[in-house]
């Protein structure tokens, strides 16, 4: 659980904040560190001069020394001296204090100059890392619009349209064509009409003649043949007379 909440933490980080922040808090460290150096400088000053007072006050208290010794009065030499002595000592004490404060000043020093570089360079390279985020981001965004489409799914719409457009330009050019055909055929029915007339006309006005019977020669013909066409004549003759309803000859 620990994991998972340190992956959803870690993704939900944007990282221009994060180095916004990040060198805001370098900045206020920097702020504090600058303030513990001036502090850190200033007791150093306190020091080298308290230090210097009693250095002077032990100087003052021997010459006291020395003007009581001239006077005859040891003993206020000797008090003198004691009071020398206690300046001295402070002196002494404030000499190895300030030796331990111009340690801790140089320390802060190096360590001011220290981040202050750091904060330099962390400036440019939060610019630098903003600027790689932002394309990062551009391009994170880029690739899942992408990836979101499906390319297969697309070209098959555009297949399916394509036949869809391919199917009505079809049925179009079949309508067309039909009805072409259909206009072409009703015109064709009338020509045809015309032209059979004519043709019927023409058939009428170059119909022969009808040929008159030919008898036949009495010299030439057979008898037997005579005598057969004689009798189909007779009975033709008779079938007429009957249709006709005439008495037998």
């Amino acid at each position: 659980m620990r994991a998972n909440a340190n992956d959803l933490v870690s993704r939900a980080e944007d990282p221009a904040k994060i180095l916004d922040q990040s060198l805001m808090d370098m900045q206020a460290e920097l702020v504090k560190l600058r303030q513990a150096v001036a502090t850190a400088v200033a007791s150093q000053k306190r020091i080298e001069r308290q230090a210097s007072q009693a250095r002077v006050q032990a100087d003052h208290w021997y010459g006291r020394a020395q003007l009581a010794l001239k006077g005859g009065d040891e003993d206020l030499a000797r008090q003198a001296l004691s009071q020398r002595k206690t300046h001295e000592d402070t002196a002494q004490s404030l000499s190895r204090q300030l030796q331990s404060q111009a340690g801790q000043v140089d320390v802060l020093k190096r360590n001011l100059l220290k981040l202050e570089g750091q904060i330099a360079q962390a400036k440019t390279r939060k610019d630098t890392l903003k600027a790689r985020a932002q394309a990062a981001q551009a391009q994170k965004q880029l690739e899942g619009a992408v990836s979101g489409i499906s390319t297969d799914s697309a070209m098959a719409a555009f297949d399916r349209m394509e036949e869809k457009v391919e199917s009505l330009e079809a049925e179009t050019a079949a309508i067309g064509e039909l009805a072409g055909d259909n206009l072409e055929a009703r015109f064709e029915a009338l020509q045809g009409s015309d032209v059979d007339d004519e043709l019927a006309a023409l058939k009428a006005s170059m119909a022969p003649a009808p040929a008159l019977p030919v008898l036949p020669d009495s010299k030439t013909a057979n008898p037997r043949q005579v005598q057969v066409e004689q009798v189909q004549v007779d009975d033709e003759l008779a079938a007429l007379r009957r249709s006709m309803n005439l008495p037998p000859n």
